[in-house]
C-alpha cells in the first residue's frame, strides 16, 4: 500500500488526492513535538481550576455546567456516544479515509490539546485499513460535523462498527484483530475528535477530485463531438482567447487544439463547407469549460486552505496556556466551495448533453438521424440522449446552493449553520450523473466519427476511439443499449478515457 506523509498545515492537494485514491496516511514525525506541547498545556490549564469550555464544562447550551475532575474522562466518552447520532447510508470508504487523515493533520498541529496516544491511534487505523462505519447524514456543518465525526471517534474507543479486511465487524473486535486496544479519552479529546469540518471537507475534496477527472474527460469527448460533426477549429484560435484573458479559457482552447491536431476529418472540410458558425455547444467550449476550470481551481484553493487548518473548539495556545473559544468549526468556506463545485458539475453535464442532442439531430450534425445507418427501423441513440437530458435536469435540481440555508440547533445556541455537509455530500452523486452523460457522449461521438471512415481523427482521439471499440462494437442495428452505456460510463469514471488521450496534457485543478 502506498503511504502519504502528512505535513500538518502544509499538505498539498495532490497528497489529499492520493489518500482519497487509496493511499494510507502517516504523520511527519516532526509533528510529535507540537502534539506533546498541546497536551502538556491542557494539564497546566486544568491545574488552574478555572472553568474551561469543553474541558471541564458541559457542551453547547450546557456550557455553564461545571464538571468535577473525577468525571472528566466520563465527560469525553459521553460526548462521543451521545453525539454519534447519524443516520443514512454509510459514507464511502474513500471519503472516510480522507476524513480521518484530515482530522489527524488537524490534531497534529498541537492546538487541539490531544495526547500523542490519540493521534497514534488514528494513524494506526489509517495505516492498517480500519475504516469506521460513518452514517452519511446528520451534520449541519456547525458546530462542526458533530455526528459523523462522533461515529469515527466512537470506533476509536471500541464502539460502533468498523470495516476491516473486507468484513464489517463490531469496532472492539476489529481493533483487536488489528492488534489495537480501544482508546481511553483524556480531557478535551472527545470534543477535539468530533468537532471540526473534516467530514464536509472530505466530501468536498472527493467531489473536487472526481470533477477534475470529469472536466478532463469532457474535453476529450467534446473534441470527439467536434470531429463527429465536422465542426470548425477556428473558435479555438489562441488569439481569440488571449483577448479575453481568462486563464481557464486560454488553457481549455489550447487543450482542444492539441486534441484535434493532425486530424484528417478536420482537414476534409476546410474548403467549400457551407456552414459559417457551429452551435454554441461546440464553439463555446473554451468559454464554458474554461470558466468551469477557473471555478474548480478557486474551490480547490479554499479546500486546500481548509484541509490545512485547525477547526475544533476551543483551541489551545501553548504560550500563555490559554484555551480560546471561537467558531473555526463553522464550515461556511466549505459550503461555498461545495456550491461552486455543484455549479461546475452541472455545466460539464449540461454542455455535453447539448453536444449529444446536436449529434443525433441530422439538421445540425449532417449525420444520419439518431446516429443509426437505418433510421426508422432502428432508434439508434434516441433514448440515450433522453437519459442524458434526465440526468442533467436532476443535477440542476440538486445544484441549488446549500450555503444559503440555515436552521437553528442546540436550543438556539447554534443559531446559524452552514449546511456544508449536505452541500458537499450531494456532489459525488452529481458527479456520477455527469459521468454517465459523458459516457453517452463518448458512445455518440465515436459512432459519429465512424460515419467518416476511412478518414481518421487525430492520434489522441483515435486512441480513445480504439479504447472504446475494443470494448463496444459499432452500433449498426439496435441492441440492448444498457450494457454499452455501463461500459462507457466505467471508462469515464475510471479515468481511462483521459489516459487513452495521454499524449495531450490536459489542464487540471492542481
Amino acid at each position: 500500500m502506498t503511504v502519504t506523509v502528512l505535513r500538518p498545515g502544509e499538505t498539498a492537494l495532490a497528497a489529499w488526492r492520493a489518500i482519497y485514491r487509496g493511499a494510507a496516511a502517516t504523520l511527519d514525525p516532526a509533528s510529535h513535538a507540537p502534539i506533546l506541547a498541546g497536551a502538556e498545556a491542557i494539564r497546566r490549564i486544568l491545574a488552574k481550576g478555572q472553568p474551561i469550555y469543553g474541558i471541564n464544562t458541559g457542551f453547547g447550551k450546557l456550557a455553564s455546567v461545571r464538571i468535577d475532575a473525577a468525571d472528566l474522562e466520563t465527560l469525553q466518552r459521553n460526548i462521543v456516544l451521545s453525539h454519534a447520532a447519524g443516520v443514512g447510508d454509510p459514507s464511502p470508504e474513500p471519503v472516510v479515509r480522507l476524513m480521518m487523515a484530515l482530522k489527524l493533520a488537524s490534531l497534529a498541529q498541537g492546538a487541539s490539546g490531544v495526547r500523542l496516544e490519540t493521534t497514534a491511534m488514528l494513524e494506526a487505523m489509517l495505516t492498517r485499513g480500519l475504516m469506521p462505519v460513518v452514517p452519511s447524514q446528520g451534520s449541519v456543518g456547525a458546530s462542526g460535523d458533530l455526528a459523523p465525526l462522533s461515529h469515527m471517534a466512537a470506533a476509536m474507543i471500541g464502539v460502533g462498527h468498523i470495516d476491516f479486511e473486507g468484513a464489517r465487524m463490531p469496532a472492539a473486535e476489529a481493533l483487536s484483530a488489528a492488534g489495537l486496544t480501544p482508546l481511553t479519552l483524556g480531557p478535551k479529546e472527545g470534543l477535539a475528535l468530533l468537532n471540526g469540518t473534516q467530514f464536509s471537507t472530505a466530501n468536498a475534496l472527493a467531489a473536487l477530485f472526481e470533477t477534475e477527472s470529469l472536466f478532463q474527460t469532457a474535453l476529450v469527448t467534446g473534441a470527439l463531438s467536434i470531429e463527429a460533426a465536422k465542426g470548425s477549429d477556428t473558435p479555438f484560435d489562441p488569439r481569440i482567447h488571449a483577448l479575453r484573458r481568462h486563464a481557464g479559457q486560454i488553457e481549455t482552447a489550447e487543450a482542444l487544439r492539441r486534441l484535434m491536431a493532425g486530424s484528417a476529418i478536420r482537414a476534409s472540410h476546410l474548403v467549400d463547407d457551407e456552414r459559417v458558425q457551429d452551435p454554441y455547444c461546440l464553439r463555446c467550449q473554451p468559454q464554458v469549460m474554461g470558466a468551469v476550470l477557473d471555478l474548480l481551481r478557486q474551490a480547490g484553493t479554499t479546500l486546500a486552505t481548509e484541509a490545512n487548518g485547525v477547526t475544533d473548539n476551543p483551541l489551545i495556545f501553548v504560550e500563555g496556556d490559554e484555551a480560546l473559544s471561537g467558531g473555526n468549526f463553522h464550515a461556511e468556506p466549505v459550503a461555498f466551495a461545495a456550491d461552486m463545485i455543484a455549479l461546475a458539475i452541472c455545466e460539464i453535464g449540461s454542455l455535453a448533453e447539448r453536444r449529444v442532442a446536436m449529434l443525433v439531430d441530422p439538421a445540425l450534425s449532417g449525420l444520419p438521424a439518431f446516429l443509426t445507418p437505418k433510421p426508422g427501423l432502428n432508434s439508434g441513440f434516441m433514448i440515450p440522449q433522453v437519459t442524458a437530458a434526465a440526468l442533467v435536469s436532476e443535477n440542476k435540481q440538486r445544484a441549488y446552493p446549500a450555503s444559503v440555508d440555515s436552521i437553528p440547533t442546540s436550543a438556539n445556541q447554534e443559531d446559524h449553520v452552514s449546511m456544508a455537509a449536505h452541500g458537499a455530500r450531494r456532489l459525488l452523486e452529481m458527479a456520477r450523473n455527469a459521468g454517465a452523460v459523458l459516457g453517452i457522449e463518448l458512445l455518440a461521438a465515436t459512432q459519429g466519427c465512424d460515419f467518416h471512415a476511412p478518414l481518421a481523427s487525430s492520434a489522441p482521439l483515435e486512441a480513445v476511439r480504439r479504447l472504446l471499440r475494443s470494448r463496444i462494437p459499432r452500433l449498426d442495428e439496435d441492441r440492448h443499449f444498457h450494457p454499452d452505456m455501463e461500459t462507457a460510463n466505467g471508462l469515464v469514471m475510471s479515468g481511462d478515457v483521459v489516459r487513452a488521450a495521454g499524449a495531450v496534457v490536459l489542464p487540471g485543478v492542481a
